[in-house]
């Protein structure tokens, strides 16, 4: 017999919805029954996407013994992270306060009225590792609660007490300044690893908006030291086994120091962060490797995460067929096998495959020389050493497609969607991709059409069914989406909705007497405490999301209540940008672009005109982080309340370019040479 969570949409609830555990959703329902039958809660947290979280829904969840402990001793609830980032938030940091570490799958004995006072992550079925069992630690749960029910319940109203304290925040009386950006650079600069990349031995993680700052520093500053370590990580991931090198994409992180073997899963954010962040890498050098990182990627979440509908799903799982990495990974033989002696034996040595493999007996692809010397070894020609690795890559990627794929989170999330929409319309317009600009306006108008319920945005839609109203960072994320599709379209329509929205998030989110956004709404279910998220993490979050869209915003619009709030979050987090600059990392773009003097680019002229085009080009060519771009065909009457558009007409019935920096507007001109010209001036 199915449980509850049968009438869920979640894919990771729905992997449960046959456990013999007496789950329940988030809700009501499982907190009333708590009350009336003075049982604890079991809160188990994870997404679908996770190794381990499987691993303990087959060792215990789907174990009868154990099910039966759970049922007769607690409430058991179980919820999806990504579906509720908000719940997870808060019992995260509660596992974390009391055991100093976190992560997932989540395990939280709660009060019936949601205080939590025990916890951790994974647990197995019996005593393994220095962890406990599974069963044991449900009997002693239990135990306690029956017996010594005074010390948990002050137990758990301490940790609350803690866990509200954490959300203060105080703003800085210090000014704002540049050294932030110097001091965050020599931390990144004294803990990177300067031969592959990255920081720390192992494992290691992406973390796209460190190099972006970096990259961000470079330019304000010059400091080629600040490019370099951008570059040494970026070309590592690139070569390396964490990037699939068939399919293109990156998976979650690498378990190693060079990148080599990844944790197999595949993440919409992860993608989309990664995508803009090569994408301004090419900006910044030119190096065809970025760019093909950036197309290749995108081709990925077209082919393989974009649903029929527009928007694009969640996450890939790292296992299939209960296999970590089996879809990815290759025999030498069955590579020979497959391309033959010539194309087999490039193929093997350019990808470091080998008989013994370095994956369980198997082989991750990886590029561990340059083409070049492999080109030389093999006595053949560099152009042509390229061609027999495309075709290798055609046929090999055509037999995996054969394969039993990772299963796939088909959830669409609207902060995720939001990235992804962005990264879009970005590479639309550097790259000069309409079809890329065709995929982030169907995104747009799904998110739009869709994800919304009652008027008001949703945070997560699956099976027709938007869910769960949307947090701090579905809105802020879906703002600089929309922002960007502008850029690549000139319909004002997508320049009004980011406007509205980010009226209602700051009704909705902005605490104007702390200065500080929530990350729930002030309709949303009232929780233990209102979270509030202010560390970067693999997304960012959402405040710092908040503040760079309100800077974008203002610049475009002249909206004082714009930045006066953008800088007055930024104020209250100063000391964090000081203390942890890589927990605040997306926090320093933000900086970065409140301290600069943004380039405000408007152009007018029809957006297929090659004319038009030709100026765009010249805009982004170059690596500006800190500019905003508008458009404005000249048929339409610009938006209201953004004066960047006002006034504005071509000159001589060609398209025009209009640039002010520092309060003050140039010559408008109608020549690539002349915009040009203009945009080569050093920033003040």
């Amino acid at each position: 017999m199915p449980n509850r969570l049968i009438n869920e949409t979640s894919p990771y609830l729905l992997q449960h919805a046959h456990n013999p555990v007496d789950w329940y959703p988030w809700g009501e329902e499982a907190f009333r029954r708590a009350r009336e039958e003075d049982k604890p809660i079991l809160l188990s947290i994870g997404y679908s996407a996770c190794h381990w979280c499987h691993v303990m829904e087959r060792e215990c969840f789907e174990n009868p013994e154990i099910a039966r402990l759970m049922n007769e001793n607690f409430v058991n609830i179980k919820v999806d992270r990504e579906e509720r980032p908000d719940v997870d938030a808060i019992y995260m940091q509660a596992v974390q306060a009391m055991t100093g570490s976190g992560g997932w799958p989540l395990t939280v004995f709660l009060t019936p009225d949601g205080e939590p006072f025990f916890g951790g992550t994974y647990f197995p079925p019996e005593d393994r590792h220095g962890l406990p069992a599974f069963p044991r630690v449900l009997l002693a749960i239990a135990d306690a609660y029956r017996n010594r029910r005074g010390d948990i319940v002050r137990q758990a109203q301490q940790l609350v007490d803690q866990l509200r304290r954490v959300t203060t925040v105080r703003s800085a009386p210090e000014p704002l300044t540049t050294e932030l950006l110097h001091q965050a650079f020599l931390d990144f600069r004294s803990r990177a690893d300067p031969e592959f990349g990255g920081f720390g031995p192992q494992p290691k993680f992406p973390q796209p908006f460190v190099w972006e700052f970096l990259l961000r520093y470079w330019h304000r500053t010059g400091i080629d030291e600040a490019l370099a370590l951008v570059e040494t990580t970026l070309e590592a991931m690139a070569r390396g086994g964490i990037y699939d090198h068939l399919g293109g994409g990156f998976h979650r992180y690498s378990t190693d120091r060079v990148w080599l073997v990844p944790h197999f899963e595949k993440m919409l954010y992860d993608n989309a962060l990664l995508v803009r962040l090569y994408l301004h890498a090419y900006q910044a050098t030119g190096r065809p490797l970025y760019r093909r990182v950036v197309e290749e990627t995108v081709e990925y979440l077209l082919r393989e995460m974009r649903s029929p509908e527009g928007g694009f799903y969640s996450a890939q799982d790292a296992d299939s067929e209960g296999v970590e990495g089996k879809f990815y990974v290759w025999d030498r033989h069955e590579i020979m096998e497959t391309l033959g002696d010539e194309l087999g034996q490039a193929f093997c040595r350019y990808y470091g495959v080998t008989e013994q493999g370095n994956f369980e007996g198997r082989n991750v692809l990886h590029v561990p020389r340059s083409a070049r010397a492999v080109a030389e070894e093999l006595g053949i020609a560099v152009e042509r050493l390229e061609e027999l690795l495309a075709e290798g890559r055609r046929r090999l990627l055509a037999v995996r497609q054969r394969r039993v794929p990772p299963g796939r989170d088909e959830k669409v999330l609207t902060n995720w969607n939001g990235l992804a929409l962005e990264a879009l319309a970005e590479a639309a317009c550097v790259l000069a991709r309409p079809d890329y600009r065709e995929a982030a306006e169907a995104c747009a108008r799904f998110l739009l059409e869709r994800a919304q319920a009652g008027g008001r945005l949703m945070h997560s839609y699956k099976d027709g069914q938007a869910r769960v109203p949307g947090y701090l960072d579905d809105y802020a994320c879906l703002i600089g989406g929309l922002l960007a599709l502008h850029e690549a379209t000139f319909d004002t329509v997508w320049l009004r909705e980011a406007a509205r929205l980010a009226t209602e998030m700051l009704s909705l989110f902005w605490d104007d007497a702390e200065s500080v956004f929530y990350d729930t709404g002030h309709d949303h279910e009232a929780l233990v405490v209102r979270p509030r998220e202010l560390f970067d993490n693999a997304t960012p979050s959402g405040n710092s999301a908040a503040v760079a869209a309100l800077l974008r915003l203002g610049a475009l619009s002249g909206d004082s209540r714009c930045t006066d709030v953008a800088q007055r979050a930024l104020r209250g987090v100063r000391d964090l940008m000081l203390r942890a600059p890589s927990a605040m990392a997306n926090w320093l773009c933000a900086l970065d672009f409140y301290l600069s003097s943004p380039r405000e680019i408007a152009i007018v002229g029809q957006r297929d005109d090659p004319a038009t085009d030709a100026l765009l080009a010249v805009v982004y060519r170059r690596y500006l982080p800190n500019k905003v771009v508008a458009g404005l065909p000249p048929d339409q009457r610009p938006v209201e309340d953004f004066a960047l558009l006002q006034g504005r007409t071509m000159l001589q019935g060609r398209p025009t370019a209009y640039v002010c920096q520092n309060y003050a507007c140039r010559q408008p001109v109608t020549s690539p040479e002349e915009l040009e010209a203009q945009l080569s001036t050093p920033e003040p």
